[in-house]
């Protein structure tokens, strides 16, 4: 993980808390793990709605018999 050991992550934990204190962290916490759910679904919407998905739509929908 980046070359991050555990003095290096205890040092970055406690500096966190000496900045933002310990009420405020969890909510720091909260807000990026929600950040990073609407990143996911984001990149996995544009995936979807991609040129390349939307040429293979339409070769199967070609492929496929009309009735």
């Amino acid at each position: 993980m980046f070359g991050l050991g555990l003095p290096e992550m205890g040092i970055i934990a406690v500096v966190a808390i000496l900045i933002f204190g310990p009420k405020k962290i969890p909510e720091l916490g909260n807000a990026l793990g929600k950040t990073l759910r609407s990143f996911k679904e984001g990149v996995s919407q544009a995936e979807d709605e991609s040129p390349v998905k939307e040429k293979e739509k339409e070769k199967e929908e070609e492929t496929q018999p009309k009735v």
